[in-house]
Order: structure tokens, then C-alpha cells, then sequence
């Protein structure tokens, strides 16, 4: 019986010592070393870097930040340049390398043309429809070429006239719903020691707001798509552009805007209004950011009118340009892991909660269709959506109808005119010269001006 314990304890012990060695010995062993696994990485260009995109800016960059958190085999370099930059300089000759950024934000309209001929943009029309976005834009139309879509909207815009309905009440001035009215404020305002309109023009594009609604106004927008398609026949120097370009120079001249506009830069104009130096503003709804933000006074905000543009007649409802024109796309040379990446990222941009961060703290006007409370967004942003809503956008904006090469010498005339370096007619002649120049490179048989040519049209001018 003694002999039959004496071996159970000992059994027992060798157990406890072994497994206390086991114990030992695992603890000092070395653990397997894994290789770090390779981050898929991913760029992300952006422009939002001015002031009014800051909200913009902060949903994008939670968002990517909330994607990254759920992928932590993805990086994406998020980076943000100037929009002209971007979209005169960098972006073009990208493509033209084929080098573009994996996403990016992008114009649609004619300037993406040239990059889907070129097959640099990622096509993703069955992305859109395996994501059920089908029928929940409101506009694709300017990312669509031949039933393919080949970028999403994100955000629509408005070019409505935003006046102080105060500085108008004390001067005993009328709304300006038509030009005749638009043009006796100017001269009561000018009188009173206002600048009719608050305009920085250092960019060049605001001041192409002016002219194309006065090209509009007097011309309607069957001519505009008729240059814009080099239509035979076809030419800016016609009597209703001709006319417009006149009234550009009359307010010039006439001091509606500052003497320093085309130094001047957009925030510095908005600065005009917003002080109550300035009576009336006229730019895209992207503003409105800085028009109510909590650095302005509620006194100021509820002074603020929205109207379309002055009709040219009384009893017109006059115009209002915009669209959805701003969006996000993808490069076509993602594959693989990348591609899905990428694409996987888009779908967290494309989310009923996105859409409303960018109505209630950006102020824009939403390319999907989710309910939007006017009341919450703000009385100027309010009366913007009701325009919208009510009548519609009646035309696109020149600058995204006419071809990128065209539109820049579209901008530079324009900007040579608000100075008086040029007259509406000689304006309008080197504006055809532009666009005969670009069609005939477009159909191969471009050729430069010669000095002759250049010298007939200087001693023309």
C-alpha cells in the first residue's frame, strides 16, 4: 500500500516539474516573427483649401479619416492644392503624362472630354448601379458621355445675385429684378458712396459670372452650344454679344465695380459685402459658407436677398446659372487591390449622411436626393434652394459649356475688358480667333497666326 503511494507522489511531482519547465521555456522562447503586411496606398487630390471650403474640408477628412480606421491595410495620402492649379496646370498635363491621381475632385462638362478620349478616367457606371445610386443623383448628365458615366456628382451649385436689402430700403431703390432697375441702383449706389458690386476678379472666373449672364441675357444659350460645338457659321462676334460686352464695359466704366478688381481676391470682395461697403455680390452658392458663418451678425445675415439674375425685360423672371458640376472620379489606371480600395472609399462618400453634413455645415446644394429643412440650413441658403427648387437652373455656366482652352481665353478677355485694355468688339474677335484656333487643332489642321495675321488684328483694334 506505502509502495503504491510513494509512486503516486512521485509521478504526481515529475508532472509538476515538467510542466513547470514547459512553462519556462515557453515564456523565453522567441515569438515567430510576421512580416509586416504592405499598405495599399491611394492619393486623394482635393482644392478645398480656400476659406469658404473649409466645412468642406472637415467632412472629407473625417471621412477618410473613419475609412482608414476600418481599413488599416489602406493609407490615403489626402491632399489639397489650388483649384486653378489643379485644374489649369497640374491635372492636365497629368493626364497628358498618364500619371492623374488614384481620386480626385474633377469638373465635369467639357473639361473631362479630353480625358475620357484619352481613356483616363475609370469608367463606373456599373459601380453606380451594383451600389443602387441609380436615379439618386439629380443631375449626372456633365460625368456622362455615350450612356457611360465616368465621375459622380457631389455637390450642385447656384450663381444667384445676393443683395443688402437694408442698403436698398434706405436708398429708397427697388429690387433689381430687371437691368433697367439693376442699372438706376448702380447709379444711386455709385451716388452714395457704395460700390454697387463687390467683385474680386483675381482669379479670373468670377468676372465671367458678368459676362455670361449678359451673353445669356441678350443672346440665350442656343448660341453658346453652338460655339461651344464649332457649328459652321458659328461666331462671338455677333450684335447680342456685342451688346452684352457693351453693358460689361458701361458698368466698367461706370464704376459698378472696384477700380482694383481684377487684383482684387474673392474673399476680399465678400469682405465688401459683408461690411455693408458693398450693396450687391454676384457668385456661386458656395459662398454662403462665409456669408452666414458665426463670424458675420445675424443683422447682416437677415438683410440678405437672393434673386436670379435681372431679366433684360420687365415681367421676365430673369436667370439663374448652375448646376451639379463638382464631383469626384477615379483613375483609370487602378487595378487590383487598389481599384477595389478605391472604389470601396467612393462608396463611403456617396451616403445620405455625407450629403447632409455638406447641406447643414457647407451650405451646398446636394447632388442626391435626401430631404433638405431650408429652415435649419440658414435664411440665406433657404432662399438660394427655393430658387432652385421653384425655377429651376436655366442655364450652365459658360466656363463649364466651352472647352478648357477656349473658356481661358474666354476669362483672359473678359478680365482685359473690366480694365479697358480692349473694346467689346476686338474682344469678341480674339475670342473667335481662340476658338477657330482650338476646332482647327480638334480636326487636325491647326495652324499659328502669323505675324501679319497678329498685326492686321492689333491695327484693327
Amino acid at each position: 500500500m506505502r509502495s503504491w503511494q510513494a509512486w503516486s507522489w512521485m509521478l504526481l511531482y515529475s508532472l509538476v516539474l515538467a510542466g513547470a519547465v514547459l512553462v519556462v521555456v515557453s515564456a523565453k522562447a522567441e515569438p515567430i516573427e510576421q512580416a509586416p503586411q504592405e499598405k495599399i496606398k491611394l492619393t486623394f487630390r482635393h482644392f478645398w483649401i480656400k476659406e469658404h471650403d473649409r466645412p468642406i474640408l472637415r467632412i472629407f477628412e473625417d471621412a477618410v479619416a473613419a475609412y482608414q480606421l476600418s481599413h488599416p491595410d489602406v493609407k490615403i495620402n489626402f491632399e489639397g492644392i489650388d483649384q486653378t492649379i489643379h485644374r489649369e496646370h497640374k491635372l492636365k498635363s497629368e493626364m497628358v503624362a498618364g500619371t492623374p491621381p488614384d481620386i480626385f475632385v474633377l469638373f465635369g462638362g467639357a473639361e473631362i472630354v479630353p480625358y475620357i478620349r484619352s481613356n483616363r478616367l475609370m469608367d463606373l457606371t456599373d459601380i453606380a448601379r451594383e451600389a443602387g445610386w441609380s436615379g439618386q443623383f439629380k443631375d449626372a448628365s456633365q460625368f456622362s458621355r455615350d450612356g457611360r458615366l465616368y465621375g459622380l456628382p457631389l455637390e450642385g451649385h447656384a450663381e444667384p445675385l445676393f443683395y443688402n436689402k437694408r442698403i436698398f430700403r434706405e436708398l429708397g431703390l427697388s429690387e433689381p429684378t430687371t437691368v433697367k432697375r439693376l442699372n438706376e441702383a448702380i447709379a444711386k449706389l455709385k451716388q452714395e458712396g457704395y460700390v454697387p458690386f463687390a467683385l474680386g476678379n483675381q482669379d479670373r472666373w468670377p468676372a465671367g459670372i458678368y459676362a455670361h449672364y449678359l451673353m445669356d441675357g441678350y443672346a440665350g444659350s442656343d448660341r453658346i452650344e453652338a460655339l461651344a460645338q464649332g457649328r459652321e457659321g458659328s461666331a462671338f462676334a455677333n450684335p447680342a454679344y456685342i451688346e452684352a460686352f457693351r453693358q460689361l464695359e458701361a458698368w466698367t466704366l461706370g464704376g459698378a465695380f472696384p477700380s482694383t478688381t481684377n487684383k482684387l481676391s474673392g474673399e476680399s470682395a465678400i469682405e465688401l459685402f459683408t461690411s455693408g461697403k458693398s450693396a450687391m455680390y454676384v457668385n456661386g452658392s458656395w459662398d454662403i459658407t462665409l456669408l452666414q458663418d458665426g463670424n458675420v451678425p445675424d443683422s447682416f445675415r437677415d438683410e440678405v436677398g437672393v434673386l436670379p439674375f435681372p431679366s433684360m425685360e420687365e415681367g421676365g423672371k430673369g436667370d439663374l446659372a448652375g448646376g451639379y458640376t463638382l464631383g469626384i472620379a477615379l483613375s483609370s489606371n487602378l487595378t487590383g487591390k487598389q481599384k477595389e480600395a478605391a472604389i470601396e472609399l467612393l462608396r463611403g462618400l456617396y451616403t445620405p449622411q455625407i450629403q447632409s453634413r455638406l447641406v447643414y455645415e457647407g451650405y451646398r446644394i446636394p447632388a442626391m436626393r435626401i430631404p433638405v429643412d431650408n429652415e435649419r440650413a440658414g435664411p440665406i441658403f433657404a432662399q438660394v434652394m427655393e430658387l432652385v427648387e421653384q425655377d429651376g437652373l436655366d442655364f450652365l455656366a459658360y466656363d463649364n459649356v466651352l472647352a478648357p482652352e477656349v473658356n481661358s481665353a474666354f476669362l483672359q478677355i473678359v478680365a482685359q475688358l473690366m480694365e479697358g485694355a480692349v473694346t467689346p468688339d476686338a474682344a469678341l474677335r480674339r475670342l473667335d480667333a481662340a476658338s477657330e484656333q482650338y476646332w482647327r487643332m480638334i480636326r487636325g489642321t491647326s495652324r499659328t497666326a502669323s505675324p501679319a495675321d497678329m498685326a492686321e488684328e492689333e491695327a484693327e483694334e
